[in-house]
């Protein structure tokens, strides 16, 4: 039996090209250009933190969240497919739970789809609450979007 063991990193920018593919095979995650991506880790903008998890060399998932006045916002979280319920998505979402605490956060925020049922209880079970409604906040297709929230101190 082989054990191929899980490792969360900060991202760099030669991960642009792995973190384009791996989200742009999730219909439920943010479509980004790669001069967004690029924008990330030129620091220019507001302070943001992109962790990935490899298992056996490859990227299997990211997390990116913005960081503005000790408040964070995560604005992607991406599982490929062939790892989907394994715990990785719980495993990005704790490493970066633990850093922003570690960091001082007051809070945390995050949009989802109404119809992403896994990554809404992913963020319950975590401790995120809903804490509102955006009408009409995606599109393609056109769906509500549900805030949530965490505070933290």
């Amino acid at each position: 039996m082989t054990i191929i063991t899980l490792t969360i990193r900060t991202a760099t920018a030669a991960d642009i090209p792995i973190l384009m593919a791996l989200e742009a095979s999730a219909v439920t995650a943010a479509h980004w250009s790669e001069e967004q991506y690029q924008a990330i880790f030129s620091q220019m903008g507001p302070h943001r933190l992109v962790l990935v998890a490899e298992e056996a060399l490859q990227v299997q998932g990211s997390i990116i969240a913005r960081e503005v006045h000790r408040e964070w916002e995560i604005e992607n979280i991406v599982v490929a497919d062939s790892v989907r319920r394994r715990g990785l998505g719980t495993r990005l979402l704790d490493e970066f739970l633990n850093i922003a605490r570690v960091q001082g956060a007051k809070g945390i925020s995050l949009e989802v789809r109404e119809s992403n049922l896994p990554a809404r209880r992913l963020y319950q079970k975590q401790g995120f609450f809903e804490s509102g409604r955006r009408q009409s906040y995606y599109r393609h297709p056109e769906e509500d979007a549900i805030a949530y929230r965490m505070q933290l101190s």
